[in-house]
């Protein structure tokens, strides 16, 4: 009679069990759906990260002097224009880096990881230069700059490209893009880029003001402080493809 009753219990035990674990199992989907079937959807430090890491890559402060420089002789609706026509090329070369990104890399059958890497060994380079207070030849050579100084119009080469969306903000962005690829993730990405776009505006719109109020030494202190973010940046890049790359070697 005992062994009996306890079967019976056994039995209603290991139905409340299932019954409860159909419950579970019917409302928690809807709520773990943001872990489980999007892992990588990334929050707002996410894109504030990418947009900082932007920002540092072109470090638009530091290319001030170099924008009035290059628009010295222009009347100031002309400066504007050039300022206007710079950044709208801009958020065009990175966006279509950030859609198209993916896709080029595998017609040339690269690896993510590897592009990371190689990525993140550009953007450290970058940020050397930046440290040393230099804009560097990773983003013009010679021979550009001695084209740029016959060249009437200014505003997509050099400025644009690739003083501004030069090969590390390419990378970057398409580093990024791969790695979030989820249509939400590259709706903020394209926000993000907006905003760095606009951004850049508005500093090279007050760039004689910026120039008046800062001076060539305040330019190059901000331009250091980018460059060791960069850095850091870069090492992050180099570390996760290496990661990927070799399993277990830098656990």
């Amino acid at each position: 009679m005992g062994s009996a009753l306890s079967g019976i219990n056994s039995g209603v035990c290991i139905w409340r069990l299932c019954r409860f674990s159909l419950t579970l199992g019917a409302i928690s989907p809807p709520a773990l759906r943001s872990h489980v079937v999007n892992p990588a959807l990334l929050d707002l430090s996410g894109y504030i990260k990418f947009f900082v890491g932007l920002f540092a890559l072109v470090n638009p402060v530091g290319i001030i002097p170099v924008f009035i420089s290059m628009t010295r002789y222009q009347a100031a609706a002309e400066r504007n224009k050039t300022n206007l026509t710079a950044n709208m090329a801009v958020a065009i070369i990175l966006w279509t880096s950030l859609f198209l990104g993916d896709a080029i890399l595998r017609v040339f059958g690269i690896s993510i990881d590897s592009f990371r890497i190689a990525g993140g060994i550009l953007v450290v380079t970058i940020a050397m230069s930046m440290i040393s207070g230099k804009l560097g030849e990773d983003k013009q050579n010679k021979q550009e700059k001695s084209e740029t100084a016959i060249r009437e119009s200014v505003g997509v080469v050099p400025l644009a490209l690739p003083l501004m969306a030069g090969p590390g903000a390419i990378s970057s962005t398409i580093v990024w893009s791969t790695r979030y690829h989820s249509w939400l993730n590259l709706l903020g990405f394209t926000l993000a880029i907006a905003i760095f776009a606009l951004c850049c505006w508005l500093l090279f719109r007050a760039a004689p003001l910026m120039v008046r109020i800062l001076g060539q030494t305040g330019i190059n202190v901000i331009t250091r402080i980018m460059g060791l973010l960069l850095m850091a940046l870069g090492i992050e890049f180099v570390v996760t493809g290496l990661k990927s790359i070799f399993p277990g070697l830098l656990n």
